[in-house]
């Protein structure tokens, strides 16, 4: 479908509804789940027990449980030849089409970053230890960063085109963005988006490498903040025009309204420390929303308690936003990397639904080097009505969208 266009006023924008969400992480399998473990501020980081991690600075992370993935598909051959993460996807998707069981995407826009690269790792592993690649039939089938989403589709009767998003730690609030412009200007009218990510050895040991992982609690925005903790699981929306979705009396859960991206170029793993980055893709959400600063309500932080990472975050929003309340959810469930953006919209959308401010816990001192209102250790009753979700990820790639409730 081609943009809509007005030739007195330009190019038509339609309204973006979420009419559905899934979400499987650390924090719980769905969203009733979810939203205990958030109003609780749970911290649901844990010992690493996939794989050895004796020889790591950083042991811990947060981890989906096996038991809330057996039972998403059968017992066949089939289904254990899964990845983990088809079957987050799968699981999400399956709760999306339970609250809106006639939703027939027209595309599917997903955001990841790793694939499945556990089973990479076995067959590098079978062909170097035992020079045979018996497996690697099924090993390399699942390897595709589109797997996990082609197997969910397949897995609950839907076919759509797929498109996948890698672009490091911003892709799922990109892929969200990307959807949300495919209905925005009128090509599409459905459209399935989120994002996964599965926590693999390979990954895990490169962050801990680079010692941007802690051995200690994550502490997004502390002064004495010392690195990240990894995360995984998958969370996907359904997004669909607005007055179309109101036309056949859809629940909406809430509404996208602004999506900004900006790339900074100032270095392979660090932000540029002036902040430019984050804060030119926050000015450009706005805009896309037709928002000023203060209509913010709260601000889902990217947040992943890295020295560098924070401070160039924290120094954007304070210079931009003033005393917004901030929290960065990374502290409870770890940094899922291209699940993160897709993740924390729905936990966003939880809290703008549920009227309440999720908590940046493991906080004990504020950084002298920017002023902000971290909702700190426990949540805060609010109405907020807009919100911003940031994802900024290595190579300066920077994404925010804006979420509110329903706005008139």
């Amino acid at each position: 479908m081609r943009e809509q266009t007005n030739h007195r006023t330009g190019p038509v924008r339609s309204r973006v509804a979420v009419v559905a969400a899934g979400v499987i992480s650390p924090l719980g399998a769905g969203l009733a789940a979810t939203l205990k473990a958030l109003r609780e501020a749970r911290d649901c980081v844990s010992p690493v027990t996939r794989f050895p991690v004796e020889q790591c600075r950083c042991s811990s992370a947060g981890q989906v449980a096996d038991e809330w993935l057996r039972d998403v598909m059968p017992n066949d051959r089939k289904s254990r030849r899964l990845h983990r993460a088809s079957r987050m996807m799968i699981g999400a998707l399956a709760e999306l089409l339970e609250q809106a069981p006639d939703f027939s995407p027209e595309l599917t826009v997903v955001g990841t970053t790793s694939g499945g690269m556990s089973f990479g790792e076995y067959y590098y592993r079978a062909l170097q230890l035992t020079g045979t690649s018996a497996g690697s039939p099924a090993w390399i089938a699942n390897y595709p960063p589109q797997k996990a989403a082609v197997d969910a589709l397949e897995a609950c009767g839907l076919n759509s085109p797929c498109q996948v998003i890698g672009n490091a730690c911003a892709s799922g609030t990109n892929a969200i963005g990307h959807a949300f412009e495919c209905i925005r200007t009128g090509r599409y009218n459905r459209v399935l988006t989120g994002g996964y990510d599965a926590i693999s050895e390979l990954v895990f040991v490169g962050f801990d490498s680079l010692q941007a992982a802690t051995p200690d609690k994550c502490r997004p925005f502390d002064g004495a903040r010392s690195g990240l903790v990894l995360g995984e699981g998958a969370a996907l929306l359904a997004l669909e025009n607005f007055a179309q979705a109101a036309a056949r009396g859809a629940e909406i859960l809430a509404e996208i309204t602004g999506y900004g991206i900006s790339t900074d170029n100032h270095h392979l793993t660090q932000p540029n420390p002036s902040g430019i980055g984050p804060r030119q893709a926050m000015e450009r959400a706005l805009r896309s929303a037709g928002l000023a600063p203060q209509a913010i309500d709260y601000i889902n932080a990217h947040g992943t308690a890295t020295p560098f990472n924070d401070a160039a975050e924290g120094r954007a929003i304070a210079e931009l936003f003033g005393r917004v309340p901030v929290s960065s959810t990374k502290g409870m469930l770890g940094h899922s990397l291209g699940a993160a953006g897709a993740i924390e919209a729905v936990l966003t959308i939880l809290a703008l639904r549920n009227e309440f401010l999720p908590a940046n816990i493991n906080f004990r001192v504020s950084d002298v080097g920017f002023d902000l209102d971290i909702v700190a250790n426990k949540v805060r009753p609010a109405a907020p009505a807009a919100a911003l979700s940031n994802s900024f990820g290595f190579g300066g790639t920077n994404a925010s969208i804006v979420i509110q409730t329903l706005a008139a």
